[in-house]
């Protein structure tokens, strides 16, 4: 089996070629499960040398629409792709242009090239909660269903949900098996902060357990849905596994979600490493990001999911626990 994962170099990718790779073979949409062979990561950036030196992996490094333009990626037998590789909320509202090509451009580029091979590969597209959203003078539909209409109010959210519209359709033409997971906001993610409006709900972990101050751009009540990085990995891949019958007509659903708000986070943070952590919380308003935040929703449902069998955290304290574990280098303070 040859497997592509775009955005392989970035963390969510470069951990799902590590859990694919431990497993070592994949049961694409309740088939038998075939040996993965070859595991083609395509990045900006080269993955990781644990990956780099695995024989299973090749290493195709560019811009994805360039890749795709001189047809280097997908390699003929590809079997299943991870579309994971975008532009984030913060940039694509600021460089309109750039979410265009990279959310955009891109997975159309992707899904025309996964057309041509002519042989319907699966195509797992991880879109986002963004593309529901608040609309002025309406309030927040409560809660969020699989079925609830999209509305997004960023570029980010909008680039998404017409990645989910095409999907749909190169599904119904049958020209590959269509997946659509809407991610959770990803939290604790190590290293530093990306280009997302949402990377304060992983600084405002990450960077008070290693003894540096942090932000927190938005006020405490602020509710928001979240998944720990293991359950997101867990649930791309259950994703791709799940029959054509377990997952029904509908081309996208929304991945579980633990649904707390921005003081219970931080409440949870001083539970682990005590009242030090969260002395070191900036509690600072900024309007851009309030902006976009105040436009997401907060209480997501995911019953298709579920029915998968995959369930959110039981606790903000399980994901910052699991952070702790997988990053002991990072930790500086003591934990609990």
């Amino acid at each position: 089996m040859n497997i592509l994962i775009t955005g392989g170099g970035g963390f969510l990718g470069a951990r799902l070629a590590r859990a694919l790779l431990q497993q070592g073979s994949l049961a694409v949409a309740g088939a038998p499960a075939q040996r993965i062979e070859k595991l083609t990561l395509t990045d900006r950036v080269a993955p990781p040398d644990d990956l780099k030196n695995d024989p299973r992996v090749t290493a195709v490094v560019g811009d994805l629409n360039d890749l795709l333009a001189s047809r280097q990626v997908p390699a003929a037998g590809t079997t299943v792709v991870f579309h994971l590789a975008a532009a984030v909320s913060g940039e694509c509202e600021a460089d309109f242009d750039l979410g265009m090509r990279s959310n955009f451009a891109a997975t159309h580029a992707l899904l025309e090239a996964c057309r041509a091979l002519g042989t319907k590969p699966t195509v797992v597209f991880s879109s986002s909660v963004a593309v529901f959203g608040k609309r002025p003078g309406f309030a927040m539909p409560d809660p969020i269903e699989d079925d609830t209409l999209p509305t997004p109010q960023s570029s980010y959210g909008s680039q998404k949900a017409i990645g989910e519209a095409m999907m749909a359709d190169y599904g119904r033409k049958g020209f590959i098996r269509a997946r659509t997971v809407r991610l959770m906001t990803v939290s604790v993610r190590p290293g530093r902060p990306n280009g997302a409006a949402s990377s304060f709900f992983s600084g405002m972990i990450r960077e008070p357990l290693a003894g540096v101050r942090a932000q927190v751009p938005v006020p405490p009540e602020t509710e928001h849905p979240i998944l720990s990085p293991s359950r997101t990995i867990a649930s791309l891949i259950r994703c791709a596994e799940a029959t054509d019958a377990e997952w029904g007509p509908l081309t996208g659903l929304n991945l579980p979600a633990l649904r707390c708000t921005v003081r219970e986070m931080a409440q949870a943070l001083e539970r682990v490493a005590g009242p030090e952590a969260t002395g070191l919380l900036d509690w600072q308003v900024d309007p851009d990001i309030m902006k976009l935040v105040s436009t997401w929703p907060g209480h997501v449902k995911s019953a298709r999911a579920n029915a998968l069998g995959l369930h959110a955290n039981e606790s903000f304290d399980e994901v910052i626990r699991e952070y702790v574990r997988e990053n002991p280098q990072a930790i500086k303070l003591p934990v609990r």
